[in-house]
């Protein structure tokens, strides 16, 4: 009797290679246009225009950034447009000239000190305050909050002359106490908080009283984490609006030593300072925002989509 021999294994299939973020981008790019109607579905000349349009647009906005890192790469001497915006020849002498004098890293350490700590405190009073608007009950609460709300529509100018008094009578004119402490109270910042909090569910917050939290445990240890996107958001567009105040710093600070870099910038043009050392204080002062929104963009539709007005 012949020995019955096994029969061959079939070969394993090989394994689909993953499909590329692109293949994927343009797999749902097509769905979503297969669910559009006919009419709505745009032409090969209307994707054409458009990518024109766009590309137009984006050369338009990148000029002027463009424009003010080429000049200031360039040698002390007169500017000739459009000669001087060819990238070459170029210097780095104007970035020496500007972080080896005494005020510009003065000025930079400024505004680094009221930037970040008003995101801080920005951050902190905004989320106690939203947390206690949104789910917490108490005698005229929407009431508080919505005459709060209303500093939202009253003009930044005409707060400021006020508000400058009261802190010149406190003895806050030349001190980083006056320059921050009137930007703490930000109701847009109350508002996006308690917005984004009022779409956390109620259950959460009762399970946590159960254990025995506490009122600042269940802040600290449930509501700050869910609280990331919103919080790293709110603090991106706090950091860039304050790096990039002018008004108030200007008359707040109104000793060298107290200026901003924004405000300090401008002070060297009226002191006919060379326009490539202008132009590297204002490349100095872009980079910071820059690399804020860099690592903040991540969060910014998560944060912004979770804190729209609910219906």
């Amino acid at each position: 009797m012949a020995p019955t021999t096994a029969a061959p294994a079939a070969p394993e299939a090989a394994p689909a290679p993953p499909s590329s973020a692109a293949t994927e981008r343009r797999r749902r790019r097509a769905a979503e246009q297969d669910t559009l109607p006919g009419s709505l579905r745009p032409s090969r000349g209307g994707r054409i225009a458009r990518g024109v349009l766009l590309t137009v647009a984006s050369l338009v906005t990148i000029f002027p950034f463009y424009a003010m890192v080429v000049l200031s790469l360039k040698p002390s001497g007169a500017v000739s447009l459009p000669g001087s915006l060819l990238p070459w020849p170029l210097s780095g002498g104007a970035y020496g000239d500007v972080l080896g004098s005494q005020d510009v890293p003065r000025w930079l350490l400024n505004t680094l000190v009221y930037s970040l700590v008003s995101v801080v405190g920005v951050l902190v009073l905004a989320s106690l305050a939203g947390y206690a608007f949104a789910k917490k009950r108490f005698p005229g609460r929407e009431t508080m909050f919505w005459s709060f709300l209303s500093m939202v529509m009253v003009p930044y100018h005409v707060t400021m002359i006020p508000t400058f008094i009261l802190i010149a009578k406190l003895g806050g004119v030349d001190s980083y106490w006056g320059l921050i402490l009137p930007t703490l109270a930000n109701a847009q910042a109350v508002f996006l908080m308690r917005q984004f909090i009022l779409g956390l569910p109620d259950e959460i917050f009762e399970a946590a009283r159960l254990d025995g939290c506490s009122e600042l445990q269940i802040f600290v240890r449930v509501v700050l984490p869910l609280l990331k996107p919103i919080l790293a958001t709110l603090g991106t567009f706090v950091f860039l609006w304050h790096w990039n105040d002018f008004l108030w710093p200007l008359i707040i600070g109104q000793s060298t030593d107290m200026r901003t870099l924004t405000v300090g910038i401008a002070s060297l043009q009226q002191q006919q300072v060379p326009l490539n050392q202008v132009l590297a204080g204002s490349v100095i002062a872009f980079v910071p925002i820059f690399s804020a929104y860099l690592v903040g963009q991540r969060y910014f539709t998560e944060g912004v989509t979770g804190s729209a007005v609910k219906g």
